[in-house]
C-alpha cells in the first residue's frame, strides 16, 4: 500500500473539513442535543464518501488525462488552498467559540433534509471535491484509491468525533483559544499542501 498517498489524504481532507462551517456546526448542535446524532453523522460520512471518490476517481480522472486542464487545476487547486489557508490564519487573528445550540426539537426527517441542503447545496463542497480531485491525480496510479481511502477515513473520523464527543468537547469548542490553534494548525497544513501541488 502506498502510505504516503493515504497519509495525504488524510491530511488534505481532515484539513479542508475541520473548518467549522454550517455543516459541521448543524452536527455539533444536534450532537450537543443528542438529537438524531446517528442518522445526521451517517449521511455525512456517505455524502463525503460518494464525493471525494468522484472527485478523485472522476474529475481527478478526467484531468489527469488532459495535461494542459492538469495545470491549469493544480494552479487553481493552489490557489484555493492558498486562500483557504490565509483566511484560518486571519481568523486565528480574532477567533470566536461556537455558538450555543438552543432551539427547539426537530424531527429526523427536517434534521435529515436540513443535513442535505447544507452538504449539496454548499458550493464549498464542490471546490473541496476539485481540489481532493486535483490533489488525486497528482499522486502515483497506485496511490490513487488510498488517498480516496485515506480522504474518507479523515472525514468518517472527524463527524464520529463530531458525533460522539460533542458533549465533552463543548467547553472547550466555546472557548475561542481552541479555534485560534485549529484555525493556525489549518492555515499552515492549507499552505504546505498548496505548495506540494506545485512542486
Amino acid at each position: 500500500m502506498n502510505w504516503q498517498s493515504c497519509w495525504i489524504g488524510f491530511v488534505s481532507c481532515g484539513a479542508l473539513i475541520v473548518a467549522i462551517g454550517a455543516q459541521n456546526a448543524f452536527v455539533l448542535r444536534h450532537s450537543l442535543r443528542r438529537e438524531h446524532v446517528t442518522a445526521l453523522v451517517a449521511f455525512a460520512i456517505a455524502a463525503d464518501a460518494v464525493l471525494i471518490s468522484v472527485g478523485v476517481l472522476g474529475v481527478g480522472a478526467a484531468i489527469q488525462r488532459r495535461p494542459e486542464v492538469l495545470a491549469v487545476a493544480r494552479w487553481g487547486g493552489a490557489a484555493f488552498l492558498l486562500g483557504f489557508g490565509v483566511r484560518a490564519l486571519w481568523r486565528a487573528r480574532s477567533p470566536v467559540g461556537l455558538a450555543g445550540a438552543a432551539g427547539p426539537a426537530t424531527s429526523r426527517r427536517r434534521a435529515l433534509l436540513t443535513m442535505a441542503a447544507l452538504t449539496l447545496l454548499n458550493p464549498h463542497c464542490y471546490l473541496d471535491m476539485v481540489v481532493l480531485g486535483t490533489l488525486g491525480a497528482a499522486q502515483p496510479a497506485n496511490g490513487q484509491l488510498v488517498f480516496v481511502a485515506g480522504a474518507i477515513a479523515a472525514s468518517a473520523l472527524w463527524f464520529v468525533m463530531l458525533g460522539v464527543a460533542g458533549r465533552l468537547l463543548a467547553a472547550r469548542l466555546a472557548n475561542p483559544h481552541t479555534w485560534r490553534w485549529l484555525d493556525l494548525l489549518v492555515g499552515a497544513t492549507m499552505i504546505v499542501l498548496a505548495i506540494r501541488l506545485l512542486g
